[in-house]
C-alpha cells in the first residue's frame, strides 16, 4: 500500500508539474550567442523575469545562451519563420540581413554610452529608421530596441600593443562586417573572418593572431587563454539589437504586445548599465585572476588614421542619412 501510495503521489505531482509547464498561452524561445557574464544574457534574463511576472504566466520564455540554437545568421532566418521568438545580439552579426547596420561598426562613432543612448534610444529617429529597414527588406522581424553593450577592444596572441605600429601585419579576426574589415585593414592588419563560436580554435591554431571584441565576450569565451594581450583601444561602443519574430509578435494580443515592447526597452536599459560596470571590473579580473597583460595605447593615433573611414564608408554604402541622424542626436 505504501508503495502504491508513493507511485500515485508521484504521478499526481508529475502531472501537476507537466500541467504547470504547459499552462502558458505562449511558450517562447530566446537566443543569445554568448556565454555569461555578458550584457546580452543579462538583458535576456531581465526580460524573461519581467514578461513572465507581468503577464501572469501567460507568456513563458526559455533562454538559450551560448549559440545553443545556432549562430546568429541562421537564427535570424529561423526567426523569420517564427521557430525562434527573440534574440539580442550585436548589429555586426546582422549586417548580411540588414546591411544598414554596418554604420554602427564605424570606429569612434559614439563618444560615450550616454551619447549612444540619446541617438538610438526608444522613439528615436534611428530606431524608426531601422524598423523601416526591417519592413522594407521583409526580414520577418520586429525591432524592439537598440542598446549598447560595452566597448570593443583589441586583444592578440603575440605581444603587448602600445602604439599603432605594433599591430601591423597581424592576422586580425573581424566579424562579417565590411566596415570593421575596412577599419582594421586601414590600421595595417590582415582581416580574416571566423565565426565567434570557432574563434578560440582559430586563435589557438594561428588562423588568426588578433581579435576585436567586447570585454565580457573576451572573458566569457575564455579568449584570454589564447590571446593574453589586451589593448584598451575602445574603438567602438558596441550597438546591440533586440529583435522579435514578426510572426510571434502577430500572434500576441495587443496587451501582451505592449508588455513585450516595454519589457524589451526596460531590459535594454538594464543591459546598458551592466555594460558600463562590466568593462572596468572585468579588466581588473582579467589582470589579477587570469594574468592578462593590459595596455592603453594612445587612441588619438588610431583616430587620426580612421577619421576618413566614417564619411567614405557612409557615402559608398548609401548610409550618409543615418550617419548624420546619429551625429545630430548625440
Amino acid at each position: 500500500m505504501n508503495y502504491l501510495y508513493k507511485i500515485t503521489t508521484a504521478a499526481v505531482v508529475f502531472g501537476m508539474a507537466a500541467t504547470g509547464a504547459q499552462a502558458a498561452d505562449f511558450n517562447m524561445r530566446f537566443h543569445t550567442q554568448v556565454k555569461s557574464p555578458h550584457p546580452y544574457n543579462d538583458i535576456a534574463e531581465h526580460f524573461k523575469k519581467e514578461v513572465e511576472a507581468k503577464s501572469g504566466g501567460r507568456i513563458a520564455v526559455k533562454l538559450f545562451p551560448a549559440a545553443s540554437l545556432g549562430k546568429d545568421p541562421a537564427v535570424l532566418g529561423e526567426m523569420g519563420l517564427g521557430t525562434i521568438d527573440f534574440m539580442v545580439s550585436s548589429t555586426n552579426n546582422a549586417v548580411k540581413s540588414a546591411p544598414e547596420y554596418g554604420v554602427f561598426s564605424l570606429p569612434y562613432l559614439f563618444g560615450s554610452f550616454d551619447g549612444l543612448m540619446k541617438a538610438v534610444g526608444p522613439g528615436s529617429p534611428v530606431v524608426k529608421y531601422y524598423r523601416k529597414v526591417y519592413a522594407d527588406r521583409k526580414l520577418g522581424l520586429k525591432l524592439l530596441a537598440l542598446g549598447g553593450s560595452g566597448t570593443r577592444n583589441m586583444s592578440n596572441s603575440k605581444k603587448p600593443v602600445m602604439k599603432l605600429a605594433d599591430i601591423k601585419g597581424f592576422k586580425m579576426r573581424t566579424p562579417p562586417s565590411p566596415v570593421i574589415a575596412e577599419t582594421w585593414k586601414t590600421l595595417g592588419t590582415l582581416p580574416v573572418t571566423i565565426a565567434w563560436p570557432e574563434l578560440y580554435a582559430g586563435i589557438q591554431t594561428g588562423v588568426a593572431e588578433a581579435l576585436e571584441s567586447s570585454i565580457p565576450g573576451y572573458l566569457g569565451s575564455k579568449l584570454y587563454e589564447v590571446a593574453p594581450y589586451l589593448a584598451l583601444t575602445a574603438h567602438t561602443i558596441q550597438v546591440n539589437h533586440f529583435s522579435m519574430s514578426e510572426r510571434s509578435w502577430n500572434k500576441l494580443p495587443a496587451d501582451l504586445q505592449a508588455l513585450v515592447q516595454q519589457a524589451a526597452i526596460d531590459a535594454t536599459a538594464v543591459g546598458v548599465e551592466k555594460a558600463k560596470g562590466y568593462d572596468a571590473n572585468l579588466v581588473e579580473t582579467l589582470k589579477t585572476k587570469h594574468g592578462v597583460t593590459v595596455t592603453e595605447p594612445d587612441k588619438s593615433e588610431f583616430m587620426a588614421v580612421l577619421k576618413p573611414v566614417q564619411d567614405k564608408f557612409a557615402k559608398e554604402k548609401g548610409l550618409t542619412e543615418v550617419l548624420e541622424m546619429i551625429r545630430a542626436n548625440q
